[in-house]
This record gives structure tokens, sequence and C-alpha cells, in this order.
């Protein structure tokens, strides 16, 4: 080698060895300067926070709180309610509601829910916007969330159908089966705490019974590990004026349920 030239694998002067820190660089675990050695204990006690918070946003910690973040299959909830979305958007099970519809109705909401809304199937309104209870019934359905001291966007809101039936009949017993492994995969995402069943047809449908609503209402039930209340659907009440104070009734039960205080009166 020339003279002054390093051999090969010869560190140039002033270079560090390797593994050799550089000048004023600390070691592996060793404090930087002017840092005082219990800041990676403050460190560790707050990543020990992190994880018993973690732990207190599981169900039993009380109302409010989510179940989790993810699936089972490791996805997020929005990715995994994306995916079924999708799916539901080119079903054709149902040809007579594919013929007809505009859209599918998914649902709408936060997937992190203690408190699903299931009615029954999308309307005019609902076909055209995509989105569930946006009519009358919707406008009706929000007085008597707000009167909850709740709000829609905390809640998830779906159907028992994704399509619209024509002419706003009551769904076929053959279109509730074909689309009730979307409703019970999109529930088993969701995994709410409480389910509102409104109606007949979501009541019966979730449940499997042909009880009618008069005699489910007052009842808490259970689908897998949440629990139901049955009240009316809001189009019924729009009919019906005078069952509202029983739906109120109903309203006042599923909020017990649920550890939230309520006033009296009810909406309107």
């Amino acid at each position: 080698p020339r003279a002054t030239e390093p051999r090969a694998n010869e560190p140039r002067a002033n270079e560090p060895r390797a593994n050799e820190p550089r000048a004023n660089e600390p070691r592996a675990n060793e404090p930087r300067a002017n840092e005082p050695c219990s800041e990676r204990g403050r460190e560790r006690g707050a990543a020990d926070d992190v994880g018993t918070a973690v732990v207190a946003a599981l169900p039993d910690a009380g109302a409010g709180n989510v179940h989790r973040g993810e699936t089972a299959d490791g996805m997020g909830l929005g990715q995994s309610l994306d995916r079924l979305r999708r799916e539901v958007e080119s079903c054709a099970r149902c040809p007579e509601l594919v013929r007809n519809r505009t859209r599918t109705v998914f649902g709408v909401g936060t997937p992190r829910t203690r408190l699903c809304l299931l009615g029954e199937a999308p309307g005019a309104d609902e076909d055209r916007i995509g989105e569930p209870f946006v009519g009358r019934a919707g406008e009706l359905l929000n007085k008597m969330i707000a009167a909850c001291t709740l709000r829609r966007e905390d809640l998830y809101i779906l159907n028992v159908l994704k399509c619209r039936p024509p002419d706003n009949r009551t769904p076929e017993p053959n279109e509730v089966e074909n689309c009730r492994p979307y409703l019970e995969r999109q529930l088993d995402i969701l995994r709410p705490e409480f389910i509102c069943c409104l109606g007949a047809v979501a009541a019966q449908s979730l449940l499997r019974t042909t009880t009618p609503v008069g005699k489910l209402r007052g009842v808490v039930h259970a689908w897998k590990e949440a629990k139901v209340i049955v009240t009316y659907h809001p189009a019924y009440l729009l009919r019906s004026p005078n069952q509202k104070r029983a739906a109120w009734d109903d309203l006042q039960l599923l909020m017990a349920q649920m550890g939230i205080s309520v006033p009296h009166s009810q909406p309107g």
C-alpha cells in the first residue's frame, strides 16, 4: 500500500472501528448527556400505563368504552366492515330486489359502539341516499335517540335487508334468509353489547320467532352475547302516535340496562 494509506479493513484515521460508538454518542442502554437515569424508568412506566388503559377499554370497563380495535382475523373493524360492504354491493341472491334497487344500504355509524339499532329494510329515501333511516321515520328515530341522551354518530344503525323491497312491501321470508349471513357477520364484527330491534321484522328475524312485537316488548332477550330490547318501528309510530308512550317505556328499559340515566318525559 501507499504511504499513509490504510490497509484493507483497517479504519481510516479518526474513523471509529466497527461496533465502536462515535465520539459523544452514548452506548446502547446508556443515558444521553444530561438525561437522568430515571428517565428510562419513566418510559417503562408510561408503557405500563398504556397497557393498563388498553385493558380498561375492554367491555367490562364500563359504559361508553369500546370492545376492541380489530376482529379475530386481525383486521381493523373498519376494514372488516368495508370488505363485507363490498360483498353486499355485488350480491344478487334476490333477483327482484336487485332489479329494483338503486343501491344497497349497508349501515351507518361507529363500529366501536355498545348499541346497534336494527330496522327492517330500506325505504325509498334510503334506497336513493344509501343510508338507513333518513326519511320521516329517520327524523323520529333521531328524536328518540336524542331523548335517550345519545347521538346518532355514537351508535350503529342497520337493517335486516340491505335492499329495498318494491313498493316498500314487507320482506319475504326467503329474502330475510338470503340476507341473514350478511346481518350476522355484520353483528359479529361489531359485537355490540345491546341491540334494539325496531319493529316486527327486525325482532322476529333476529330472534327467529313469530311472536308479535307486543309480546316481545318489556323483556330483555339475548342474541349471542348481546342483550336485545324490542320496540315499535318509527314508521309505525308515525301512523300510530298513541303508541309513542309504549315505545318510550321500551327505550327507558334499554337505557336502564345500559346504565344511562334519562329524563322521564317522552320525545315528540
